[in-house]
């Protein structure tokens, strides 16, 4: 039941995401007089679909379902993504047909480089515009919690701010001359307003005031422990607990939070993953709270240092709840998808310069059915976020300038646009096919490295 529920999720996250992509593309296309022959929900073979010629087609692998004046909406085998096939383009079904005769003007390529860039950029809009209509009606509806606080509840091992200095117990006072009242205003001045220089932050230790300097190069992974420290009031709590491992075995349950490990206070999620890791194939003792009671257990890692659970982050402290009306709800939006961008762009830098794991941060369809059966556990407002943050990855992913993502297609038409000429066709597909395999080898070390962190 829980396999199928996960997968429910899935195929709704992506199904969505993927069609409002798809359709930017489709209308554009539109608008511009060009012909879309194909509007596919899947990849590979059409499974079915509908089309004004044929009516209603069940259960066909016939390719060639009409590719004509009318589109094909077509459902396909393989649930991982979609496609608009549009006429007179080279795209990932590699198409070459029409070079062999002269452009008909309902054809991409018989359109002004304007209107071509326009059909490109349209998925990757249409995702961004998704993610506002999302952020903008949680924010309308539910408002955002300010974290009333600027002390420093823990400071992560080996991190830039162990390094420079930071110490539990110290009060952020200013960042860049700038003064900061909560949690959300350090945040947004070390990520986003502060982004590409260097910090300088001043602190209450004590009863005076000490200056501490940050090099921005020194900032490596784009999280809200980035730098390495953690807001005082947060708990580690209990999200999932996987039957028959140790942590079930022993008692525990999503929801509960974990206080203590081997007799040490636990502040944050990576201390506890090396703790139990340091007690691989050894008893553990397990503190806890379940509501106002406090539990203790013991319980043995297994080979791969685990026992069991998911963790997540939970603020327990002060806060307030910021409302908006529907207007001001949507600068509050557009900040948020600025937030969550920068974010996004950061973390894909960081992992093609080597400053971060690929294996560790890049997640294929098992990671997002499973983040997105555990959003949907917690309420429509936390699915519908993911679903938005999830969204502008995607706008990230197909932007960057890779042979068959909308950013490849969209610097070949720079291309012509700076030389007054077009890449010969058969450039063109030979980057194409080159492209594809090495998006299919990515896919397929995605789903390996999905399946093995299962």
């Amino acid at each position: 039941m829980q396999i199928l529920e996960t997968f429910f999720y899935f195929v709704i996250t992506l199904g969505i995401l993927v069609f409002v992509h798809e359709l930017g593309h489709f209308l554009a296309a539109k608008l511009c007089g060009m012909r879309a022959e194909v509007f596919a929900l899947g990849m590979g073979h059409r499974l079915f679909g509908y089309n004004k010629v044929n009516g209603f087609t069940v259960w066909t692998l016939d390719e060639s379902v009409h590719l004509g004046e009318n589109t094909d909406y077509r459902v396909a085998v393989l649930p991982i993504g979609g496609y608009v096939k549009i006429a007179g383009m080279i795209d990932e079904s590699l198409d070459t047909e029409h070079l062999d005769r002269s452009p008909e003007p309902w054809e991409f390529r018989a359109r002004p480089i304007w209107q071509r860039m326009i059909v490109i950029c349209a998925g990757v809009i249409m995702n961004i515009l998704l993610a506002v209509v999302i952020f903008w009606g949680v924010n309308y509806s539910k408002g955002k919690i300010i974290r009333e606080t600027t002390e420093i509840g823990a400071v992560i091992e080996n991190s830039p701010a162990e390094r420079f200095g930071f110490k539990a117990g110290d009060r952020i006072l200013q960042i860049n001359n700038e003064q900061v009242t909560h949690w959300e205003e350090v945040l947004n001045l070390i990520y986003i307003e502060s982004m590409g220089s260097d910090l300088s932050i001043t602190l209450m230790r004590n009863s005076g005031e000490i200056h501490l300097s940050v090099a921005r190069s020194e900032i490596p992974d784009p999280n809200d422990s980035t730098l390495g420290i953690i807001p005082a009031h947060m708990t580690i709590v209990i999200e999932q607990v996987e039957p028959g491992k140790p942590a079930d075995e022993m008692g525990l349950k999503a929801g509960d939070v974990l206080v203590a490990l081997a007799g040490k206070p636990v502040t944050y999620t990576q201390e506890v993953i090396d703790l139990v890791k340091a007690h691989k194939g050894k008893p553990l003792s397990v503190e806890w709270k379940r509501n106002e009671n406090r539990l203790a257990g013991t319980a043995i890692p297994n080979e791969e240092g685990r026992i069991g659970v998911s963790l997540g982050m939970t603020y327990a402290g002060p806060q307030k709840r910021l409302s908006y009306s529907l207007f001001e709800a949507l600068p509050a939006a557009i900040q948020d998808i600025a937030w969550v961008t920068v974010r996004s762009i950061q973390q894909v830098w960081m992992m093609i310069s080597g400053d971060i794991s690929i294996t560790k941060n890049v997640g294929g369809p098992i990671k997002i059915a499973q983040f997105a059966t555990q959003s949907a556990e917690l309420g429509i407002t936390t699915f519908l976020g993911f679903m938005a943050v999830l969204s502008i990855s995607l706008a990230v992913l197909n932007i960057l300038p890779f042979p068959a993502l909308d950013g490849g297609h969209l610097m070949f038409l720079l291309y012509e646009a700076i030389f007054r000429r077009e890449i010969p066709s058969r450039v063109t597909l030979v980057i194409q096919k080159a492209g594809i395999a090495l998006l299919l080898a990515f896919m397929a070390f995605v789903l390996f490295n999905d399946i093995a962190n299962f």
